[in-house]
C-alpha cells in the first residue's frame, strides 16, 4: 500500500514533465529569435564605384564679341570728320546704284544752299526729256531777248540774235553760261515751270531762279531719276550726258576721280558756295554724287569738294562683288512745252 502511494506521485510528475518540457523549449527558442537584430549597415546601399571616374568640368571663359567698323561706317566716319575739320558748311548726299547693298548717305542734305547754276541740272533734264519726247528738236530755234541777259561765257547776244536749241543748251551745259539757260528757261514756261519740273523729279525742297536754293539731297534726286531712264531713257542721256561731261569747270568731283572715270555733273558757284552734283560711272561702279561747300573761297571750296570726291571713290572702288547697275525704264512724264 505504502509503495503504490509513492509510485502514484511519481508518475504524476513524469507526466507533467512530458507535457510542459516542450512548451519551455519552444519559448526560449521564440524568445532567443525575436532579439536577433540585423545590422542597419547590412540594409544601406551603397553608391556604384565607377570604373572610370567623370573629371570635373573645366570653366568655360565668357566670350567677347568685338563689332569692328564696316567700311561704309569708315567712311561716313572719315567725311563727318573731313566736313567738320574744314572750316565750312558741308553738305553731302551718296546713293549708291551698283553692288549688292545700295547705301545712302546724307550729312546735312536737306540744308538749303545757293544753288548758283546747279538751277540748270533741272533745267537740261526737263529739255532732255522734251527732246525725247518730240515736244522739242534740237533744231528749234530760240532768240534772244534783253531780258535774258546775264553775265556768262559768252558775249554775242545782241537784239535779234538766235540760236538753236541744241546750242544754247551746249552753252549752258558745257560753259554753264547764263543767258543762254535764261532763254532755254523762258521758252520752258519760266521760273514756276521749272520748279515744277523740278518737284517732279524729286527736288521738293528747292526754290530756283528766286531765290535760287537747293539741297544736296534734291541734286542727288535729281541725278538718281536720270541715271535710272525715268527721264526719258537712254535717248535723252545719250543728248544730255556729252553736254555735261569734261565741262569746262572739273575743279570739283571730277578732280577727285581717275581720268578713266565717267562724270556726268554740273557744277554752280557764287560768292562763297560751290556746289557740285554728279553721276559716277566707271566699269561696274555707279553713284550719285552731290556736294555744297560754303564759307570758303572759290579755289578752297573746290579742294574740299575733291578731297571728297575722292574719299567716296577710295571706298567704291573697294567694294567687292559688284552687281549691273539697275535700271529703271519706266519714264517720268515731260514737263509741258511753252511755245513762243
Amino acid at each position: 500500500m505504502r509503495g503504490g502511494s509513492l509510485r502514484a506521485p511519481v508518475r504524476m510528475v513524469l507526466y507533467l514533465l512530458v507535457v510542459c518540457l516542450p512548451m519551455l523549449v519552444g519559448s526560449a527558442a521564440y524568445a532567443s529569435a525575436s532579439t536577433t537584430r540585423v545590422p542597419i549597415t547590412a540594409l544601406t546601399r551603397q553608391p556604384r564605384q565607377l570604373a572610370h571616374p567623370v573629371p570635373a568640368a573645366t570653366p568655360v571663359p565668357a566670350v567677347t564679341t568685338v563689332l569692328a567698323a564696316s567700311g561704309f561706317d569708315q567712311l561716313r566716319s572719315n567725311l563727318e570728320t573731313f566736313a567738320a575739320q574744314s572750316g565750312a558748311r558741308v553738305a553731302i548726299s551718296l546713293q549708291e546704284l551698283s553692288g549688292p547693298r545700295r547705301s545712302t548717305y546724307s550729312l546735312n542734305g536737306s540744308q538749303s544752299f545757293y544753288a548758283a547754276s546747279a538751277y540748270k541740272v533741272p533745267l537740261l533734264m526737263a529739255e532732255a526729256q522734251l527732246i525725247d519726247s518730240r515736244q522739242a528738236s534740237l533744231f528749234d530755234v530760240l532768240c534772244f531777248d534783253a531780258g535774258d541777259a546775264e553775265d556768262g561765257w559768252f558775249t554775242d547776244y545782241a537784239d535779234g540774235s538766235c540760236f538753236t536749241r541744241d546750242e544754247l543748251a551746249t552753252r549752258a551745259g558745257r560753259y554753264s553760261d547764263n543767258t543762254a539757260a535764261h532763254i532755254l528757261v523762258r521758252y520752258l514756261g519760266g521760273p514756276d515751270a521749272l520748279n515744277s519740273y523740278a518737284r517732279s523729279i524729286g527736288m521738293t525742297a528747292s526754290v530756283l531762279w528766286i531765290p535760287n536754293t537747293t539741297t544736296t539731297d534734291d541734286l542727288t534726286a535729281a541725278w538718281v531719276n536720270e541715271a535710272l531712264g525715268r527721264l526719258g531713257g537712254t535717248a535723252a542721256q545719250r543728248w544730255l550726258f556729252p553736254l555735261l561731261t569734261h565741262t569746262a569747270n572739273e575743279a570739283g568731283i571730277p578732280a577727285g576721280l581717275p581720268a578713266a572715270a565717267t562724270v556726268v555733273h554740273k557744277v554752280g558757284t557764287l560768292d562763297g558756295t560751290e556746289n557740285d552734283a554728279a553721276y559716277v560711272v566707271d566699269g561696274p561702279i555707279a553713284y550719285v554724287l552731290s556736294v555744297s561747300v560754303d564759307g570758303l573761297d572759290e579755289a578752297a571750296g573746290w579742294w574740299v569738294i575733291a578731297q571728297i570726291s575722292a574719299r567716296v571713290w577710295q571706298y567704291e572702288v573697294g567694294r567687292p562683288a559688284f552687281v549691273a547697275p539697275v535700271v529703271v525704264t519706266t519714264s517720268a512724264p515731260p514737263p509741258s512745252l511753252n511755245r513762243h
